[in-house]
């Protein structure tokens, strides 16, 4: 007999691959065709999307860097990595190998669902928010600043009484700056006019 799978996986499942589904079935032909690019595997795509948080109190409080990991595991839903200093730097009491911060490499599956609650859950929270910035890096990638954790509905559970801002970087598979922004403009990111 087959198994039947409860109809709140069936409904996380379909939420993630949302943005996935939205992408092969309509977006990259429609991208193809606004680009004018010749072959399919031309059109830009979502490679990662790295989220980053660096921890100032790490340097006198170790604990201030764990609560930080389970603030991010919970925003991102896998675990992430401590990063460690590259040099010291003797005014911050800072040595090189010292644990500063905090990121996770999303990919995939997690990649879309992080995707897609950032766009249609979290954005919306922003107080007074009139648009993210439309400067891309000039190699086709973009990087977003949230002063607040709290905008993720995920962080009232886990976080004390501490709050850090944190950078997203969407790596996409394109090193042209128009055609990277059409991606993520498809994709629904909320850009100012």
């Amino acid at each position: 007999m087959a198994k039947r799978s409860s109809p709140v996986t069936v409904v996380e499942e379909n939420k993630k691959l949302r943005l996935a589904e939205l992408y092969t079935t309509t977006l990259r032909s429609e991208l193809q065709k606004k680009l004018n690019l010749k072959n399919i595997m031309e059109v830009p795509r979502l490679e990662k999307i790295v989220l980053n948080i660096g921890v100032k109190e790490a340097v006198t409080d170790s604990k201030a860097l764990q609560a930080t990991c389970d603030v991010l595991a919970a925003i991102a839903g896998q675990l992430p990595v401590k990063t460690l200093a590259r040099k010291s730097i003797a005014g911050f009491k800072i040595r090189a190998g010292m644990k500063i911060g905090t990121c996770v490499t999303l990919r995939r599956e997690n990649m879309y669902a992080f995707l897609d609650k950032l766009i249609n859950v979290s954005l919306p929270k922003v107080r007074d928010f009139q648009g993210v910035t439309t400067r891309l890096d000039g190699r086709g990638n973009y990087n977003m600043g949230i002063k607040e954790w709290t905008i993720f509905p995920e962080t009232e559970a886990v976080a004390g009484e501490r709050m850090y801002g944190l950078n997203i970087s969407f790596h996409t598979s394109t090193n042209v700056d128009a055609h990277a922004f059409e991606l993520l403009k498809s994709f629904g990111i909320p850009f100012r006019k």
